[in-house]
Formats: C-alpha cells, structure tokens, sequence
C-alpha cells in the first residue's frame, strides 16, 4: 500500500543512498508531446536536505528532462529495491537546471565525483515523497557501474563534447529548447 510523505526522513534518504540506479520522468505540456523516462546510474544523486535532491547530468544522446523543467519544471524519481526486502520511493516535485558556470554551478558539483561529459545539474524541489511495496520488481544481483559513457566522454575532450551538446542536446524531441541550447545559441547567457 502506498504511504506518501510532505518530506524525505532519514530513512528514505538512506534507501536512496543505497541504490545503483534511478529513474527520471518529464513530460511536456502538449498532450501530444513524448513523455520522458531515463535511467541514471553512477554516483551521481545527492539529497541535499529533506525537501532537495539533484543529480549530476552527463552527456547523452537527447536532452528531455531539461527541456521539460525549462517548460513546466514537473520531474518524477523513482528508485527500486533490486536486492533485500522490496520498496519503491518516487519522489515527486519541481526541477530545475543548473548549467555550468551559473552561480550555483562549483558548489553544486563539488557533492559528486568528477565524471567526464557532465553536461548540467539537475535540482528539484520535493514536494511529496511516497514509498510503495515493490513486490514485483525483480532481484538481481549489482556487478558494476558501466564505465562506457565515461570513456566515450573523456575520448572526444571538451571541444568535441561542445560540438556533439550543439548537434544533439540543443532541443528535446519534440522541439523545446533545452538551456543548454538557449546558452549555446547565445539566447541566455546562464540560467541564474
């Protein structure tokens, strides 16, 4: 049965903390527009206190989460219990996007590991947390983190990762801007 919560306790944020993967939904306004859902992995999410979290963005093929916090700022988490007893906690609020060299940038990313291709900071304000059974999500077992995006990232160096962020991260499929594309594109010069 599912329990809702107005904050993130200490036990949820140790849940959290513990697990390997998560889960990011968006969606756009337009009804006909992509819902969005993407995996992230590595140690890239930090509860900053019982009604924050973010996660360090790294470079991918698309850029939906941005575009849609840019439009609306609604974002889902979702993190599974794949080993011990099962639990589900989704966490439910409003995001928003912190590029680098914004104001928040340096103090934001000195909580995560450094990791090559990092593109954004995602941060979203909680407003409900809510924990559900889970009994249907699988046990497997947790090898290790895929070090591919790292590799690929550290490969093409900065200036490659520019030109690939201005091809492929400008705007979601749908065509909403990004602001990472509005900052390439001269259109904003920081989110602050």
């Amino acid at each position: 049965m599912a329990t809702f919560y107005d904050h993130i306790s200490e036990s949820l944020k140790a849940f959290i903390s513990a697990q390997h993967l998560f889960f990011v939904a968006s969606a756009p306004l337009n009804a006909e527009g992509h819902v969005n859902v993407s995996p992230k992995g590595q140690d890239c999410f930090r509860v900053l206190s019982p009604n924050q979290v973010a996660y360090l963005d790294l470079t991918g093929s698309g850029n939906e989460t941005s575009a849609h916090l840019h439009e609306n700022g609604r974002i889902t988490f979702m993190f599974c219990a794949f080993d011990g007893p099962p639990k589900i906690v989704r966490l439910f609020g409003r995001g928003r996007v912190v590029l680098p060299g914004d104001s928040e940038w340096d103090d934001l990313q000195s909580l995560f590991p450094d990791m090559p291709g990092a593109r954004q900071i995602i941060v979203a304000d909680i407003l409900t947390a809510q924990t559900s059974c889970g009994q249907a999500v699988p046990l497997m077992d947790f090898v290790d983190d895929r070090d591919t995006l790292n590799r690929w990232a550290e490969n093409r160096g900065v200036d490659k990762l520019v030109e690939y962020h201005a091809l492929k991260n400008v705007s979601s499929i749908d065509g909403l801007p990004t602001p990472l594309g509005l900052k390439l594109t001269g259109k904003i010069d920081s989110m602050d």
